[in-house]
């Protein structure tokens, strides 16, 4: 792990064409670099944006007009002196700025590593350090403000009120041990199993949305299957609202899976779309391309099966009805603007008829894959207040530590036994913080996010 003495440096905003590229410094010595860097032997004005001329050194070319705005410890984000450049989004120029910062002592920052020191600063917790990464890498507006909410402390606060009423019970627990020549016992164990219940059920409130928001936060994979010609290109282009997809009257054009991710209803839906079944294949491309369908469809957690409604199933239409009548699936009869040929199935599960053509049905396509997915149309205020497999796990576990204790304590065991559980989902609560972790998790759980955070 790096030492909280270094003085980093990283890109925070990737450069791009017209737009600006962000260095920014933290550490002790960051004003010192920073000032070196721009020639500037005043101090500068904290959080006041100064506009300056960058440089390698004193005595070299003029690379960049910039803006440096600094961040004296602890009001920043690091909790630590942090100066940001601001700069013409050159390479070139980025590049040179932040080898003359190194040259000057600075040395860049691994991933994580700004949001990291915010943490261990106590700027935030481990909940809300997490909540950064989610909220960078959200790609719904729900994904966004559910990872916001988590990083304005919300979870946070539900597990500190949590924590609040057992160490209150602890205290009484323990101070009955304190005093055993007296027999006095501050709780009775009938008294103290109601206590832990209510607590457990706090617990079991945050884990009744879980499922849905691991849905939220990590998406889930749904896949187009048909046979030739039954318009799955044609719901793939509108579920992702462009023509990704080629679509054309001839049979078996799709032959390698197509993947976007689209918003519905605020969950990241990775929709594959996958070459026609059929029997007879017209080369071995289209082969290799159907036996790609097959192993997509494996490892689905959803298959939307799309069937021509204006035609009479066929036997390739039967196969694939079969092989996934026992996974998790909706029936789509597509071409509804067309004579339907047909108009119910045995067993028709979630059929939905659209016109991929005209875009008719297809939000109740949209409808019908949440419900298949065991998810809900959602907004702001009904956001799920755990999101992270990691906080399910602890979470999970705390509650049947508490069971446990709850359990004891009705049956008038020793306080120590009782206390001995509690604790052990004080701990877990703990690690759910951050209060209580170690050095590999915190590498673990940092190394996913960005050079900039």
């Amino acid at each position: 792990m790096f030492s909280t003495a270094d003085t980093i440096v990283a890109i925070a905003t990737p450069p791009g064409r017209g737009g600006l590229g962000v260095v920014r410094l933290s550490g002790a010595d960051a004003f010192r670099i920073t000032q070196n860097l721009v020639g500037r032997h005043s101090s500068f004005q904290p959080r006041r944006a100064t506009f300056c001329r960058v440089s390698a050194s004193r005595h070299s070319e003029v690379r960049d007009e910039v803006v440096v705005t600094t961040f004296p410890a602890p009001r920043s984000y690091t909790g630590e002196d942090v100066a940001e450049i601001s700069a013409h989004g050159s390479p070139i120029v980025l590049a040179g700025i932040l080898k003359s910062a190194t040259a000057a002592g600075a040395r860049l920052a691994e991933p994580g590593e700004f949001t990291l020191r915010g943490f261990l600063h106590g700027k935030r917790d481990l909940i809300q350090a997490e909540a950064v990464g989610d909220l960078i890498d959200a790609v719904t507006p729900l994904q966004a403000r559910a990872a916001f909410d988590q990083l304005e402390g919300t979870l946070t606060t539900a597990i500190a009120a949590i924590e609040t009423d057992l160490f209150d019970l602890v205290a009484r627990l323990e101070a009955s041990l304190d005093f055993p020549d007296e027999g006095y016992h501050f709780v009775e164990g009938r008294s103290a199993g109601s206590e832990i219940d209510g607590v457990a059920a706090q617990i079991d409130r945050l884990l009744g949305s879980a499922r849905r928001g691991r849905l939220l936060r990590e998406g889930i994979q749904v896949v187009l299957a048909g046979r030739t010609n039954t318009g799955k290109s044609s719901i793939f282009n509108q579920l992702a609202g462009s023509g990704r997809a080629i679509v054309t009257a001839l049979p078996g054009t799709t032959r390698d899976l197509l993947t976007e991710v689209v918003d519905i209803g605020g969950v990241p839906v990775t929709v594959v779309d996958t070459a026609g079944v059929r029997v007879f294949p017209a080369d071995v491309i289209e082969a290799e391309g159907i036996a790609r369908a097959a192993a997509a469809r494996s490892v689905a957690a959803l298959i939307v099966v799309v069937l021509d409604g204006s035609a009479a199933l066929t036997d390739d239409d039967r196969v694939l009805l079969e092989q996934t009548a026992t996974v998790p699936r909706v029936i789509v009869a597509n071409k509804s603007d067309l004579p339907a040929a047909w108009t119910t199935l045995d067993g028709n599960e979630n059929l939905v008829r659209v016109s991929a053509l005209e875009g008719d049905g297809i939000d109740d396509l949209r409808s019908a894959i949440l419900v298949a997915i065991g998810s809900t149309r959602s907004d702001a205020r009904d956001l799920p207040a755990v999101t992270n497999l990691r906080h399910i796990d602890l979470l999970t576990r705390a509650g049947e530590a508490l069971e446990r204790a709850a359990s004891a304590a009705r049956a008038q065991v020793p306080e120590e036994f009782v206390l001995a559980d509690i604790n052990d989902a004080r701990a877990l609560l703990e690690e759910v913080t951050g209060a209580r972790t170690t050095e590999d998790l915190l590498g673990h759980i940092f190394a996913s996010f960005c050079i900039g955070k």
